[in-house]
């Protein structure tokens, strides 16, 4: 079954080499008891650790059922520990954090037995050995012949067809002795015990074989094998598979026996986890906070179409910085060309019937308001007799533009979402003026002026409704002079012509709360039926009718001194007969509505040369991305800085898991003996500092939420944010995994080192 065939082992100490074994031949049959007797350093227990893999040798063969095992690999040497060979320890060498039924199971779940089937055997066992009623307790709850009793358990739970006991009974007294050396004996009826041991006597009493050794040689045998003895079986072996569950379990048990130094190394761990969660929060919070801001009070942020548009897009931001070919701040006295950055910013549109036709086949479900704002001028004269829109000496310098935006839908405009009513009827159909005061219900002393109204303190809403403004048409504001035309200024008379149409304020409004980004501003619109009245009365105007035949720089009111003003199109807005709008504003539902018509416009641009294209100012999409970036960049750079303690804590994981591993080296050596291979003992530290990774992530991560509660007090009265340091759940999940990574990673090389150690030297390790 068993054959040593000139085995030799020698070990070396710097120069000197100590020959333990000097070519050992035994060889052994498959059920006997076979004691080694001899003085301390003989080469016992050394021949011990060969016979059961734990050692190798350097010359000769160990022969098992006729095979060698030269060429042996690792694998196959701890799978032979595992299911043919079972130790017996004179210090019992059983796992102290894990109870004596797992000690027992401990081979069997290394075989890969199911739970099931493990427990049923380690049962069967320690009812053999008279311990059942102790399989709950732990190692230090036993006494010695208890203990020992349990590592006779655990030999016996793989059915080895070998039991290596070495000085099984060195440490009992000589009852506890006779009871551990009758079971052995009776192990040994059906398979081969070899025991070492340097006691004469008990050898006489138990054994059926006694070999005696001295100086690394078997010089006696009282039972040498004959040829007819020998009786040779296949031999196979099962490889050994501890899952990581139980390297988990391993693992727990051990933290849980060093609680303190657990929580203190997780919180220590933590520590970055905990900053980096503070700063994901406070930045999440201002996000909900930012989107919050832009779903209230830039959703309905309009999309403007203007004659002309400035390009702020990446493209022209790059452009401002520089020409990237160039270096900074270059020493050579040298000044480069870069083009015009104003020509290139601005884009001059082309606002035609045509596009005009094309926006009102836009989905209108998709609007919740769109307003044109034309070039068309509007003579008014207020109860003072002055002069309200026209930017000549004697009126107040403000013009009025037509402001209050068309609802396509019932009740679904942006007016209705983002403005109350407070006085009067908002009717667009009706020609007439709209007051929008600030959020504290104030106006521009300027707009009251144009109404009428001296500087005061406060000012009733019936009073400012009462008020009575008269549009002038251009028939009586311009009178023939000659072949030209020139203003009227008797305003007194205007205000009084029968002619002259009277509007009122029809309705004071406010922005909402909560939506003081589009609505908290203040002045005076007019409604589109307004616009249109004027228009349609003053086309047909004489002074427009003579428009072809007019210089008109000698309407000494408005001089077009530039260029581009002198034309048709201008000119007839000065009219008040302009048609076609300068400024478009489209107001979207909400975020993603106004995807649906950004992408509207730019469709009527495919395929059109530059200077056809319409350009537009999306105002929501550059206030969004603008503080979007600004907190993303934050955000980056203070977790990048918090991120130094986690790499720390990874150093300091790693020194805690080598003080573990040196802590527990009799444990690997214990794991080893029992076919342990080098990747499970890896598995088992990987196991440890994962454990240590969750609960120092969770750790941190419940610190950083409980600490939101006092941080967001500050906030709050800092800034009156509520509620800013929201800890989100996939943040959390995401810094737990990376506490779980670094703190594997941290441990890796000490995990490592485990694996290699020496099993047999693991063993000596107290």
């Amino acid at each position: 079954m068993l054959k040593l065939n000139k085995i030799k082992k020698s070990y070396k100490t710097g120069s000197f080499t100590q020959h333990a074994l000097k070519g050992i031949d035994l060889e052994f049959r498959e059920n006997e008891f076979v004691a080694i007797l001899g003085p301390s350093g003989s080469g016992k227990t050394t021949l011990l650790n060969i016979i059961g893999g734990l050692d190798n040798y350097d010359n000769g063969d160990l022969i098992i059922n006729g095979k060698s095992t030269k060429r042996f690999k690792m694998s196959e040497w701890d799978a032979y520990r595992n299911n043919s060979v079972g130790f017996i320890f004179q210090n019992y060498n059983l796992i102290p954090h894990i109870s004596v039924l797992e000690n027992v199971e401990m081979g069997l779940t290394l075989s890969g037995d199911s739970t099931k089937n493990r427990r049923k055997k380690a049962l069967e066992l320690l009812k053999r050995v008279g311990l059942s009623e102790h399989s709950h307790k732990k190692p230090n709850q036993l006494s010695g012949g208890q203990m020992q009793r349990v590592a006779i358990a655990r030999a016996l739970a793989n059915d080895p067809d070998i039991i290596l006991a070495d000085e099984p009974t060195g440490a009992l007294d000589s009852k506890t002795s006779k009871q551990i050396m009758n079971l052995i004996k009776e192990i040994a009826k059906e398979k081969l015990v070899i025991m070492v041991t340097h006691n004469p006597e008990l050898a006489n009493e138990y054994a059926t074989r006694i070999a005696y050794m001295k100086d690394g040689e078997v010089i006696s045998d009282s039972n040498p094998i004959n040829k007819s003895d020998k009786e040779e079986k296949g031999f196979s072996i099962k490889k050994t598979s501890m899952s990581f569950l139980t390297a988990l379990r391993l693992s727990f048990n051990n933290i849980k026996t060093k609680k303190g130094r657990t929580a203190l190394t997780a919180f220590a761990s933590s520590i970055g986890i905990i900053g980096i969660a503070l700063i994901l929060s406070l930045s999440n919070g201002f996000n909900i906070k930012i989107d919050e801001f832009e779903q209230n009070s830039l959703a309905q942020s309009p999309i403007i179409i203007s004659t002309q548009s400035m390009k702020m897009d990446e493209e022209m931001m790059n452009k401002m910085a520089g020409d990237n070919s160039l270096k900074k701040y270059p020493s050579k006295k040298t000044v480069y060309v870069q083009d015009d950055m104003m020509e290139a910013m601005l884009h001059n549109n082309k606002i035609t019937k045509d596009y005009i036709d094309y926006l009102e086949k836009m989905d209108k479900s998709k609007i919740s308001g769109y307003s044109y704002q034309k070039g068309t001028s509007i003579t008014m004269v207020n109860d003072k007799y002055e002069l309200v829109n026209t930017s000549g000496e004697d009126s107040t310098g403000m013009q009025l533009w037509s402001l209050l935006p068309i609802n396509p839908n019932d009740n679904d405009g942006v007016i209705e979402k983002n403005y109350d009513v407070l006085a009067g009827t908002l009717d667009n159909d009706k020609p007439g003026l709209i007051l929008q005061v600030n959020s504290r219900n104030q106006i521009s002393s300027s707009v009251l002026k144009q109404l009428g109204f001296d500087s005061k303190d406060e000012i009733s809403f019936d009073d400012i409704m009462g008020k009575e403004i008269k549009v002038i048409l251009n028939d009586n504001y311009y009178l023939k002079y000659g072949d030209s035309f020139i203003p009227n200024q008797d305003y007194k008379k205007l205000y009084n012509d029968k002619d002259s149409m009277s509007v009122k304020v029809e309705a004071i409004i406010r922005g909402k709360e909560g939506k003081e980004v589009v609505t908290n501003s203040s002045g005076l619109a007019y409604t589109n039926a307004l616009v249109d009245y004027v228009i349609d009365n003053n086309k047909d105007s004489e002074i427009v009718k003579a428009q072809d035949k007019v210089d008109y720089n000698i309407l000494t009111h408005q001089k077009f001194t530039n260029e581009n003003m002198n034309t048709k199109d201008t000119i007839m807005g000065y009219l008040g007969a302009d048609t076609l709008p300068i400024i478009i504003y489209i107001y979207p539902k909400d975020f993603d509505t106004k995807d649906y018509i950004t992408d509207y416009l730019d469709v009527y641009n495919e395929n059109k040369n530059e200077e056809d294209t319409v350009q537009y100012t999306d105002m929501a999409e550059m206030v969004s991305s603008l503080t979007g970036s600004i907190m993303d960049a934050i955000t980056i750079v203070l977790v990048a800085f918090s991120s130094i303690s986690l790499i720390v804590s990874s150093i300091m994981i790693g020194i805690i898991t080598y003080i573990s591993v040196l802590e527990r080296t009799k444990e690997i050596g214990i794991l080893r003996a029992l076919g342990a291979r080098r990747k499970d003992i890896k598995r088992v530290f990987n196991a440890e500092t994962l454990i240590i990774g969750i609960f120092s992530g969770l750790l941190g991560v419940l610190i950083a939420y409980l600490l939101t509660i006092p941080v967001n007090t500050i906030i709050e009265s800092l800034t009156e944010l509520p509620n800013v340091a929201k800890l989100n759940i996939w943040h959390s999940l995401v810094l737990i995994i990376i506490s779980m990574t670094l703190t594997v990673i941290g441990g890796a090389i000490p995990a490592n080192i485990a694996s290699k150690k020496d099993p047999v030297e693991s063993l000596r390790t107290e």
